[in-house]
């Protein structure tokens, strides 16, 4: 019998996975803190800043997070501009607005707070008597207040020093207004700075005014309301208007990031 030709083996065929795509430290930094915001309570948040108008974040930035943020407050390329507070009347310190693009931590927390707060807000404004107007995304709001003229960003720096406070105030930069906005201690209590205690006041109507003092550690935010916030009474819901502050430093030097949604004329 002739014996059938050979062929040899024939090559075999590995089909390869494509690698995944890398990210860069910087873009798994900007998910983890996004997915910090996300896992926050957002149900125990919602109800207290309903019964009280603010309500503490646990920490939220790391230490080393806070530490970048205050080490670039004297590059004056990511600022728009500085106000000395002592030279307008608004108290004794000073800050700095932000300009874009805005840093990274900022641009990441600005979205990611929206998107949970966004909700809320809309419930507030249905109560208080208007249309629930706030897009569930960050984006869309933004492109909201450019196109109104509001296009400087407001996104700040505080920077505290001894005898330095913050008068009681709102932050009102146009029509268009957020009812929330955040505060991030930067520095750590009691080991950079003494005193410097974040102040809350709340009038209603027919009554003084209530004050708080909100104490927050390193890396907690404090969310409240920028003007006015929905109060349950006995003849309905009313207006209720909150004004911020900062009591005197006594000693050490406190900085604070500002988070505010709606940015300025």
């Amino acid at each position: 019998m002739t014996p059938a030709p050979s062929h040899g083996n024939p090559k075999m065929t590995v089909m390869t996975r494509p690698s995944p795509t890398r990210r860069s430290p910087r873009a798994r930094a900007e998910e983890d803190l996004a997915c910090r915001v996300q896992a926050l309570d957002w149900a125990r948040l919602g109800a207290t800043l309903d019964e009280q108008g603010h309500a503490t974040t646990g920490p939220l930035l790391m230490p080393a997070e806070c530490e970048a943020l205050i080490a670039g407050y004297d590059e004056e390329a990511r600022f728009r501009s500085q106000v000395v507070m002592a030279r307008h009347g608004f108290g004794r310190g000073e800050y700095k607005y932000f300009g874009y693009p805005l840093p990274e931590a900022v641009s990441v927390l600005r979205g990611a707070l929206y998107r949970q707060l966004a909700p809320l807000a809309n419930r507030w404004q249905a109560a208080l008597g208007a249309a629930p107007d706030y897009p569930p995304a960050y984006e869309a709001y933004l492109g909201r207040c450019h196109e109104a003229g509001q296009r400087r960003p407001t996104p700040l720096l505080l920077k505290y020093g001894p005898g330095d406070y913050n008068c009681l105030h709102q932050d009102l930069y146009g029509d268009l207004v957020f009812p929330l906005q955040v505060a991030i201690l930067l520095s750590a209590p009691g080991q950079d700075f003494t005193g410097g205690e974040f102040m809350l006041t709340e009038q209603r109507p027919r009554q003084q005014s209530r004050g708080e003092v909100v104490s927050l550690t390193q890396g907690e935010g404090v969310i409240f309301a920028v003007n006015h916030r929905p109060v349950q009474g006995k003849r309905g819901v009313y207006r209720s208007a909150m004004r911020h502050g900062v009591s005197r430093l006594k000693s050490g030097h406190r900085f604070t990031l500002g988070i505010i949604f709606h940015d300025a004329r």
